[in-house]
């Protein structure tokens, strides 16, 4: 499956670490305050949260509800939300880094988190040097998500200079794969309790965890060698 593969590009946020039930709830909040104090969306900041938490589980997307029906801007949200994003809160996997460089393909990033939140999440969990000049954001290719179309992955894979089907790519959330596949990629789902995903036939191999998927990535890249 990862035969004669050249690049891995890895998703961000709950990918190269864990988005913890805490730091979910502090980012659905963070989304609601984004809203009701930046954006002036007429809801109590309770009433905002617990609409930002049923868009993410209708639509996969916080910030969906609000697209449709206060003609919030994704632009204008991205913005104020990451200007928010809670980056304290998170906590690295220790000697990630040196863990990735095993893996002897080169690596990216790409996250729909913008650039500057990335910047800081990238410092936060000890991967900044190994990414400073390979991690991209959605809005660098003017969109705000990942899982509208396979164009974002094509235009990637031309920015870092490889087809997709040279590349694998490694993402939590489903919907973003679909689209990666399409494009051409290998992929890998992350997960961290049970497997939602496992009847998706775009998902190429789903592991438990960064630590697994890298563990198995380090195992085929020795064995290729």
């Amino acid at each position: 499956m990862f035969k004669n593969k050249k690049a891995i590009i890895w998703d961000l946020d709950n990918t190269l670490y864990r988005i913890t039930p805490e730091i979910a709830d502090m980012l659905d909040e963070t989304m609601a305050m984004a809203l009701v104090h930046d954006l002036d969306v007429p809801l109590s900041l309770e009433e905002c949260k617990a609409l930002v938490k049923e868009s993410y589980k209708t639509h996969r997307d916080g910030g969906e509800y609000f697209y449709q029906n206060y003609g919030i801007s994704p632009k204008d949200l991205s913005l104020c939300y990451n200007a928010r994003n809670p980056v304290h809160m998170i906590e690295p996997y220790q000697n990630l880094a040196a863990k990735l460089k095993k893996i002897g393909l080169d690596q990216y990033v790409f996250t729909a988190s913008n650039r500057h939140a990335s910047e800081k999440i990238l410092k936060r969990i000890g991967l900044y040097e190994m990414f400073k000049d390979r991690f991209y954001s959605v809005e660098d290719f003017g969109v705000y998500k990942k899982n509208e179309n396979a164009d974002v992955y094509h235009q990637y894979c031309e920015k870092i200079g490889y087809k997709p089907e040279d590349c694998i790519f490694v993402d939590d959330s489903y919907s973003n794969l679909e689209y990666a596949k399409e494009a051409g990629m290998t992929t890998i789902r992350i997960y961290y309790k049970n497997n939602s995903a496992g009847d998706k036939d775009y998902i190429d191999v789903a592991y438990r965890g960064v630590e697994e998927c890298v563990d198995a990535l380090i195992d085929a890249y020795r064995k290729a060698s």
